[in-house]
Formats: C-alpha cells, structure tokens, sequence
C-alpha cells in the first residue's frame, strides 16, 4: 500500500480503470451530530430505543462500546448505558445525499450508488482533465467537507473490489491506495473477515479448512473452492488475487432488497415469531431507505430446522409507500402460516418488483444485504 500522499501520480498503467470508492462515515449519525451540537462527542444511535427497535447507525463514539447497525436497541444500551438514540430522519439524510452525488458527478457521470452514503466513481476520463484518481478523491473528500460539514473516506484503486476495501481501511476520515501491482500483496495480509460478502458463517467455515487470510486464500486451486463454496468459488479465486473486472454502471439495477436472520436457536412459538418480524421490519425497512427503494411485493421466507425453505409473497397494485403498509403486509404473511408445522432457524423478508420515481429501478449493490 503507498502513502496517498507521496505523490499526485497514480501510476495507472494503459488500459487499467481509475476506480474510487466514497463512503461517508457513520452517515445518519454524524448528520444528527451535525445538526444538534450537543451530541457532538458523545455516543449516538440512530433508530428506535424501545425494546423492539434497532440501530440503524451509530456513531464512532458509539462503536466504540461494541454498538453496530442492526443491533437491537436493548443490546446497545446495554454495551453503552450513555448511549444517546435519535429518530432516522430519511428526508434529511436523502437531501444529504443528493448534495454528494452531485459532488460526485461534477467529476464524471459514472457514478454507480450503493445507497445514499456510498458510491463507486470510474474516473478513468474524468469531467475535469485532472488525470489522477488519488487527486480527484482528495477533492472530493474536501468538497464534501466544505459543503455539507460531514467526512467521508475514500479508497483508491484499478477495480472495485480493491476500491472498496481500501475506503474502509483508513477510516474515518481516510484515504488510502491500492496501485497496480499491489492488488494481490495487500489482499494476501487481509484477514478473511474483510472479503465482500463473507459473513460470520463464511468466516466461520473458512477458519475451520484452515484459510483466515487473503493469502491463505489464495493457495487454493478453483476445483478445491467449488467443491467446499460452490458458485462462491469464482468470486473468492479472483478476490484473493485481487481481481476484479466488473465496470462502474451508472445504470446498474436491483430486483430486490432483503435481508434475513439466522436464530441461535430454532424458533416456533407464535410470540417469538411476531417479535423477530418486527426485528427484521426494522431492519429491512432501514435497508429500503438507503437503497431508495419502491416495490410491489413482499416476500417472507423461512427456513425450517430439516433446511427446507419456504415463502410466500403479497403484490399489490402500486408502489408500497411507507413502512406502516410494509410491516402489515410482512404480518400478514406471517400469520397466514402459522401455527408453523415445525421449528424455523431463519427467516427474512424482500421487497421487489422495484420502481424509482419515472419509472427507473433502483441502483444495486453488490450483493443482497443480510441481517448476519
């Protein structure tokens, strides 16, 4: 990895993309730090602070104590009692959003949203002539500052993946870059934990065969991968080379968003099922928010103790317009399959059938979220 600061030369070589990835630190929480000055400093949760709500965001004085988005609010006190909770406030924070997505285009119209607080740019041809991308995100990051009193951090690379872990390495407030050359050398030291889309049960299986690094990884052939990860395989050969070939699409849509929770224990009680639904509502409709997302159907699914899943969906006739409408048709679903013929080890819910306003889908992320 070089320091971002020993020179304005990228050093890209011919042919390869200029790829920055923005991500606003602690977005909902540090807006509500900015409006309210007397949360400044202090430990802050956006989301609800009964027993059912959940952390939408929290602040770095917050993480601090162990608190993280889609922790139940109950066990977020707990980790931090001065733990401060605010109402999401999406008008304020889409409003945000839209001043740096014009930041961003000011630069180049390739501009691909993950949601309201982070983006891929390709500024490979960039609007200003400027030529390197370490530079250009260094603008970018002060102009943000300036206009909107927040900071974000920025990585550097040829690709997206890269891209995107290198703006989560020096955060907050950080930049760093991964040049040609140095894509499979930084990826060798990174623990597993850090690879897009390995979760806790990834990282779990992945320690048990003995792999807790890029670069042990990297050792495996792609018949190895595919018989223990199936079509994950080819993800993680390239990844762990660090390799990515997929464009920047400014025009790049989703047909869904979701989220799903897998149980410690195996549930079937009535009372518990309703009281995990209202867990996932929140967290997914917090998800929904930050994709921008309209849709038309609700799926539920669940996944019974023998590994069957199962689902059921609702459509209706238009956009699905508050969470209110969201969550009842999420309960409704719910009770049209209960009692439940036996015990559930997880559950989610989706929305699809996406529209944005004028008709366009929203953008989507690189993988589908999870509440893991």
């Amino acid at each position: 990895m070089s320091d971002p600061k020993d020179t304005d030369d990228d050093g890209e070589a011919e042919g390869l993309r200029k790829i920055i990835h923005v991500d606003m630190d602690a977005f909902f929480a540090s807006v509500e730090q900015r409006d309210n000055p007397e949360l400044r400093g202090k430990p802050v949760a956006v989301g609800g602070s009964s027993g059912r709500g959940v952390v939408a965001a929290a602040s770095y004085e917050a993480r601090k104590f162990g608190v993280r988005s889609a922790m139940p609010s109950v066990t977020a006190k707990r980790l931090c009692p001065d733990l401060i909770f605010c109402k999401s406030r999406f008008d304020v924070y889409r409003e945000v959003s839209q001043q740096i997505r014009a930041i961003f285009r000011h630069h180049t119209d390739l501009v691909e949203p993950l949601s309201l607080d982070e983006a891929y740019l390709d500024v490979t041809e960039d609007k200003l002539g400027i030529g390197s991308a370490t530079r250009i995100a260094e603008l970018i990051r002060q102009e943000i500052r300036a206009k909107t009193r927040l900071t974000a951090s920025a990585g550097v690379s040829y690709n997206k993946f890269l891209a995107k872990i290198a703006s989560d390495q020096n955060k907050p407030d950080g930049l760093c870059v991964i040049r040609p050359g140095e894509g499979s050398h930084f990826v060798a030291d990174l623990p597993i934990r850090r690879f897009h889309g390995v979760g806790p049960k990834g990282a779990e299986k992945m320690a048990k065969l003995g792999i807790a690094t890029g670069g042990d990884l990297a050792t495996k052939d792609i018949e190895w991968l595919r018989a223990h990860f199936g079509s994950f395989a080819d993800y993680l050969y390239r990844a762990a080379r660090g390799i990515d070939l997929r464009p920047v699409r400014s025009s790049r849509t989703r047909k869904s968003v979701g989220g799903e929770r897998t149980f410690s224990r195996d549930l079937s009680s009535g009372s518990e099922l309703r009281e995990t639904m209202e867990d996932i509502i929140d967290i997914v409709w917090g998800y929904i928010e930050r994709a921008e997302a309209t849709g038309r159907t609700v799926t539920l699914k669940m996944k019974y103790n023998d590994f069957q899943i199962f689902s059921r969906a609702k459509t209706v006739d238009r956009p699905i317009a508050s969470k209110e409408e969201f969550a009842a048709i999420a309960r409704t679903l719910l009770e049209e399959v209960l009692p439940l013929p036996m015990p559930i080890r997880l559950m989610g819910l989706t929305l699809s059938k996406l529209e944005r306003e004028g008709g366009e889908e929203p953008k989507r992320p690189d993988t589908q979220l999870s509440l893991l």
